[in-house]
């Protein structure tokens, strides 16, 4: 943002009107250096967490390993029809449903012994 776009941003937020020289606009370029450094910084961090990441699940096998130069790649095969669901996926599933149910019949229960005439 440029000096005079900040100065009607100031004035529209708070109805100050600063001047294009004025210190406060030292401060901003300062904050927007120290900003991007930081930002550099962390992308940085975060680059080498993820590299350690995949580093890490590739010795674990979680990833297959990083394809060598020389090696010639395999064809890949037409893979087959995914399941719908997990069986983990399943148990949950019918873990909701049967949580369902209860709740529906408790609520059922409560009202016909609520509301009798």
């Amino acid at each position: 943002m440029d000096r005079h776009t900040l100065r009607s941003h100031v004035f529209d937020k708070t109805g100050i009107k600063i001047d294009v020289d004025d210190p406060i606009f030292a401060l901003v370029a300062l904050n927007e250096a120290v900003l991007a450094e930081t930002v550099e910084r962390q992308l940085a961090l975060l680059d080498a967490a993820t590299l350690a990441l995949a580093a890490q699940a590739r010795a674990t096998g979680g990833l297959p390993p990083e394809p060598a130069a020389a090696m010639p790649q395999p064809v890949p095969q037409a893979p087959g029809p995914a399941p719908l669901f997990t069986p983990r996926e399943w148990r949950l599933l019918g873990a909701a449903a049967i949580v369902s149910l209860a709740c529906a019949l408790l609520v059922l229960g409560g009202a016909a012994l609520l509301y009798q005439p």
